[in-house]
């Protein structure tokens, strides 16, 4: 293991020991497509060496754009052969936000999986001044695009296997070149207070990171993970690239966004990596499937259900399962928990892991109750993606685990959680000083979340410390919590919570549109578009009734008093989001201001205008007015 120090000699190490075993799957057309590990490393050595003879040098910078495909996660590892750096970036990002990525990280060279992706660069292409080639995947539709910096993947390709003919043993000479400390990645962060920085990974990093996480966790050659989530987010890069390389399982890319759920289905991964996100939308799929149902169909779901999270609490609690209550759940897992799971694609998986924000904990005890060993794990892209992890028998919503050997984590005064490990990141790209602002002198990552270390030793994140308030009773307040109380309802997509420094909480809604959209339809309730929906008396009703089964999980003190349903959802493109969907708390109070106003002053309705962002920057304005409500009808509030 000891020349095993840049994920270019993993992939050398794995062609030859591994050399047959399917290391990456792609859907297409409905079939499977699949690679050993011995053909992986021939793809990446045939592009590397096209891009050498494209001219591309060691620390150049390599994007990739698009959907996950096996194309570029190679096109990422033979540019790190070369001494290259990739950027991926997020496929759904606006022009603006794709324009200050590619020229802040200097890029030369794009891979693009589609002919979409490439009309995204050919907008942009007079403003992207280092670029000097773009390579696409799928050759469908790009017949009649003719430009000198335009290629094909096989194109760059068949360059490389020629230039091999010329330069034998050129490709294992690069990577002989690669250093440890050598920068393997930029991953740009979240961006939720502003620009998104550039987070400088190298092979040090990541192959630290990697064998830290197979100390921790049960990871095997012949375990099958589905490569879904954003190549741009760092869990991403850390699990299908990272781990991927280190642990030689297989990775499998699905056929599209859309089909995802049906290819988990048939794939049926033992494990998962999922941001709480995903599992609400698994939650609310269950919840509205066994609403949809029969009388008797529901009854027996909910009657199971009950006895599985009533199990579940007292496991958690270290109490023992009382016989009747372990029969029920034996007769539970055949009637109902087995084939929750199997329509899931959850039914072979060992372990699944969310991550990136805290997951509700009704959500969280919801898959363990069914039988899914779903463990919280911590960590940052400057972190290389880990700082701790739940252990199979201490898994519990209210922490994210223990610290992983070899990783420091203290707690700040103030509460900050700081961390120190071998993941810490080399610094953000072009931005000495905000990176001094995050490492401190003695080499301390400050990670901006507030937390605390339980008496077991687990960590507990409570939100980020910019977040954590109070009311201005001094009631401690902190909105994540409670917005992931709120997104357990299936009728719930988004939620922002308000109420520092304020008498009481109040809550801007954004429902899920097809959940409410099936509820309205079910009930005969004509509407036209989602403004309409959510502005319905009976929509407001409905998700009154949600948020009061919500309160009564609540202290007194932090119970929501009054709410508002927003006439769009949040949107990433509208910057009142991130890509990875985290709430961007100082642009959205700046933005509905008036509605923090009018929670508080009493009114009942307010004038909303909101923009929408469409993909190529075009913008459109929305007006409307919107009620108020106070969640115990009747109970005004005045302040």
């Amino acid at each position: 293991m000891a020349d095993l120090t840049t994920l270019p000699r993993l992939l050398l190490r794995n062609a030859r020991d591994l050399g047959g075993h399917a290391a990456i799957r792609e859907k297409d057309r409905g079939i499977w497509q699949t690679w050993t590990w011995r053909q992986y490393c021939a793809e990446v050595r045939d592009f590397a060496l096209g891009l050498a003879a494209l001219g591309f040098r060691r620390g150049e910078r390599l994007s990739v754009i698009g959907d996950n495909r096996p194309r570029l996660y190679w096109a990422q590892v033979a540019a790190q052969a070369l001494g290259g750096v990739s950027v991926p970036v997020y496929q759904d990002s606006i022009a603006k936000e794709l324009a200050y990525v590619w020229n802040h990280a200097e890029v030369a060279i794009i891979v693009a999986e589609d002919q979409e992706q490439v009309d995204k660069v050919l907008a942009l292409k007079d403003q992207l001044s280092a670029l000097r080639l773009v390579v696409y995947d799928d050759p469908r539709g790009m017949l009649h695009y003719r430009y000198d910096w335009l290629k094909s993947f096989q194109e760059v390709q068949e360059l490389g296997r020629q230039f091999a003919d010329a330069h034998p043993g050129a490709f294992e000479a690069e990577v002989e070149m690669g250093r440890p400390e050598d920068v393997v990645m930029i991953c740009y962060t979240s961006g939720t207070t502003g620009n998104p920085k550039g987070a400088v990974l190298s092979h040090r990093n990541a192959v630290a990171i990697a064998e830290t996480f197979m100390r921790a966790e049960d990871v095997r050659t012949d375990d099958e993970y589905l490569a879904y989530l954003p190549m741009a987010w760092a869990g991403d890069a850390v699990y299908t690239l990272f781990l991927g390389l280190a642990a030689g399982f297989t990775v499998n890319c699905p056929e599209s966004p859309e089909t995802v759920q049906r290819d988990l289905r048939e794939l049926g991964p033992t494990t998962l990596l999922a941001p709480p996100r995903i599992w609400e939308n698994m939650l609310t799929s269950v919840q509205v499937k066994a609403a949809d149902a029969s009388w008797l169909k529901r009854r027996v779901f909910e009657y199971f259900r009950g006895a599985a999270e009533r199990a579940e609490i007292l496991r958690a609690d270290g109490t023992p399962v009382p016989p009747g209550l372990r029969v029920a759940c034996a007769l539970g897992e055949f009637f109902v928990y087995g084939p929750v799971r199997d329509q899931l694609g959850l039914r072979r998986t060992r372990w699944a892991l969310t991550g990136g924000a805290p997951l509700g904990p009704d959500t969280y005890r919801f898959f363990r109750a069914f039988g899914v060993n779903l463990k919280q794990v911590y960590g940052a892209t400057e972190t290389t993606g880990l700082v701790s992890i739940q252990p199979d028998a201490e898994a519990n919503p209210t922490t994210v685990g223990r610290p992983c050997a070899g990783i420091e984590v203290k707690i700040a005064e103030k509460g900050e959680v700081l961390i120190k490990s071998p993941g810490i990141f080399k610094g953000y790209y072009k931005n000495d000083e905000a990176t001094r602002e995050v490492i401190d002198r003695d080499g301390w990552y400050c990670t901006g979340d507030a937390g605390f270390m339980d008496p077991r030793g687990h960590l507990v994140i409570i939100d980020r410390a910019k977040d954590v308030g109070a009311l201005a009773e001094g009631t401690p307040f902190a909105p994540q919590f409670i917005e992931n109380k709120l997104k357990y309802s299936p009728y719930i997509r988004e939620a922002v919570a308000f109420g520092n420094a304020r008498p009481f909480v109040a809550a801007m809604i954004a429902i899920d549109l097809n959940t409410v959209g099936s509820w309205a339809e079910r009930r005969e309730i004509p509407y036209t578009s989602y403004m309409d929906l959510s502005q319905k008396a009976e929509v407001r009703e409905l998700l009154r009734e949600e948020i009061l089964k919500c309160n009564q999980t609540l202290p007194d003190a932090t119970k929501i008093r009054r709410f508002l349903l927003l006439t769009k959802d949040l949107d990433a493109d509208d910057a009142e989001i991130t890509r990875t969907r985290k709430v961007r708390r100082l642009y959205v109070a700046e933005k509905y201001a008036p509605v923090i106003d009018a929670f508080y002053s009493g009114t009942e309705k307010v004038e909303l205008t909101t923009t929408i962002t469409y993909e190529d920057g075009r913008q459109a304005t929305l007006e409307s007015h919107v009620q108020i409500e106070d969640v115990e009808a009747g109970a005004a509030v005045r302040v």
